[in-house]
């Protein structure tokens, strides 16, 4: 079987296992804070930086959702990882934002962050600053025991088919998933152009 089929046949399978009722619990939560007039802040590092531009774009045009991810301040990021350090780039921004209990952060990670390897602890300090705000926290990763997925009201796992595929499979379906929701009946506002 060449690369590409096994490659194709991998994602295949993650789409038939991956919890469509985590994806309809994090469209409930969704819905609930767009409608009680909540906002959305998006925030991942690395690929799923990129992913969370296109998720606030997404969210709010066809979803009239008001949403916003640090990283598209590349200034105010690299101002607070030069001045104040990378774990609390996050914090700091939304506590600057005024988060509060009715919004709600989506973690877009691969790991979801480790303290005990020091690994996207920005991503940690986020999620520890809104549970104490009492905001909601929905998690699309690709690991089940991150940080993310023990510490938010809603994880989706992308299931790991393949241990030398999980960052690629993780951020694609970051993706898929964004997607479903701003298509959503519940969460579709606005028609896309095609």
């Amino acid at each position: 079987m060449s690369f590409s089929l096994n490659y194709l046949n991998e994602t295949a399978e993650i789409a038939q296992l991956i919890s469509h009722e985590k994806i309809e619990e994090s469209i409930s939560i969704l819905s609930n804070v767009r409608n009680n007039g909540g906002r959305l802040f998006v925030l991942g590092v690395g690929g799923s930086a990129a992913n969370a531009s296109h998720v606030v774009n997404d969210f709010r045009k066809l979803a009239n959702f008001e949403t916003y991810a640090p990283t598209d301040n590349v200034s105010e990021l690299t101002a607070r990882t030069n001045d104040e350090g990378w774990d609390t780039v996050f914090s700091g921004w939304l506590e600057v934002s005024k988060l509060n209990s009715d919004d709600c952060l989506l973690i877009l990670s691969v790991g979801g962050g480790d303290l005990e390897q020091k690994v996207s602890t920005n991503l940690i300090e986020a999620i520890k600053y809104a549970k104490v705000i009492g905001s909601k926290i929905i998690g699309i990763v690709g690991r089940d025991g991150g940080f993310t997925a023990k510490n938010s009201n809603c994880s989706i796992i992308i299931p790991t088919v393949n241990g030398n595929h999980v960052t690629p499979h993780s951020e694609s379906f970051q993706a898929v998933i964004w997607h479903l929701m701003v298509s959503h009946p519940s969460l579709k506002s606005n028609s896309t152009k095609w």
